[in-house]
């Protein structure tokens, strides 16, 4: 490896928590040349390029900041280098590198991979400063909105078997939706619940839920154990008072095959080729509603270049002024429209469409979930 390149991660390495930028600044500057170098972290709502150190909002759709966030790929505009910071398809926001006076190709990959590289580390110390959460906001979080963030696996995930993205609205003011994910190379595990209640106690309820899958999750369990030890733990607490609607899914990596508990779920709907479809699940209890609930799991296999939507009612109920709902017509139609985007942008793009649809911020929750079915193939092996 370039030993320039590796004398900057060392210093981006050891660099305090909330300096990462600045020492990033300073050897840049020293060992290629650079400037000026600036991180714009995407908002909450995926709508805002934010200038970590503050100043204007990149909001508009087509600058050379956008044009690379949206295609995970440099961008060279009147001397500005612009190039993703990304983790793991997890995409935290752009550099902005000037003046860019390097015609070397492989002094541009040095400066991607660390581009990429900083996004390792902004994620190393997230729960050491605020500082990247905080400049990534528009406005402040409601406390069940800070609850609900705090619970998610990321944003977006890419493997060579499969890509996946997810996102909460109201952004800043979700209270009970959310989603989870985890893999392990062989396996791909998705939840999304669709949580009831307001405030603090919608948030405290999705937050028991979703330690408690994790925790069987972890445990080794199998799904439907999954679900069951979730529900007895919700009853325990609740007894019956509160419920949560919830859709596990166990991807096999290594099939395709996918293993669903469908608990009172949000919708599950296929992409497969121009055609949508509604997943047709077994309904059973959401989680908590009984003591003792028994659940059964159910298997379909996934096509290469199939795509799964999982949307809670919150979407297709959306309603504007006049009371007309963005309804499953739409739905339907928006995910046929949706396959050239990467999951992400369809995630992204569902969500402007409602809130264009209700003309102002979302009433109820809403979570979306995109998974792009790529494999089979089981990667290490």
């Amino acid at each position: 490896m370039n030993r320039r390149l590796v004398d900057v991660e060392r210093a981006l390495s050891r660099a305090e928590a909330d300096a990462l930028v600045d020492r990033l600044a300073d050897e840049l500057a020293e060992r290629y040349g650079v400037t000026e170098v600036e991180l714009l972290l995407v908002d909450y709502r995926l709508s805002a390029l934010l200038p970590l150190a503050g100043g204007e909002p990149v909001t508009r759709p087509g600058h050379p900041a956008w044009r690379c966030f949206d295609h995970q790929s440099e961008v060279l505009a009147d001397g500005v280098l612009f190039l993703p910071v990304t983790m793991r398809g997890d995409r935290l926001g752009v550099l902005r590198l000037a003046p860019d006076s390097a015609d070397d190709d492989e002094v541009r990959g040095e400066l991607a991979d660390l581009a990429t590289y900083l996004a390792h580390e902004i994620e190393a110390v997230r729960y050491s400063t605020d500082r990247y959460l905080m400049a990534a906001r528009t406005r402040r979080l409601t406390l069940a909105a800070e609850m609900q963030w705090e619970l998610l696996p990321g944003r977006s995930r890419h493997r060579s078997s499969f890509a996946l993205a997810g996102q909460l609205e109201p952004a800043y003011a979700v209270r009970g939706d959310s989603f989870d994910w985890a893999d392990d190379g062989h396996r791909l595990w998705v939840s999304a619940v669709n949580g009831s209640g307001e405030g603090i106690a919608a948030a405290t309820l999705t937050s028991l839920a979703t330690f408690a899958l994790r925790n069987a999750r972890r445990g080794g369990l199998a799904l439907a154990d999954q679900a069951a030890l979730a529900d007895q733990a919700i009853y325990a607490h609740y007894r019956g008072d509160q419920s949560l609607a919830a859709l596990l899914l166990d991807v096999d990596l290594a099939t395709g095959v996918v293993t669903a508990v469908d608990a009172g779920s949000p919708k599950l709907l296929l992409l497969r080729g121009d055609e949508v479809s509604d997943v047709e699940l077994e309904p059973q209890l959401p989680l908590g509603m009984f003591d003792g609930t028994i659940y059964r799991p159910q298997t379909f296999e996934l096509e290469v270049g199939d795509r799964l939507f999982v949307v809670s009612d919150g979407v297709y109920d959306a309603a504007n002024q006049t009371g007309g709902r963005y309804g499953e017509t739409a739905l339907t139609r928006f995910i046929r429209r949706s396959g050239r985007r990467s999951p992400l942008d369809a995630v992204r793009s569902l969500l402007g469409e409602l809130r264009a649809h209700v003309a102002s911020d979302l009433a109820d929750d809403a979570v979306v979930v995109c998974l792009d079915w790529t494999g089979p193939k089981v990667e290490g092996q």
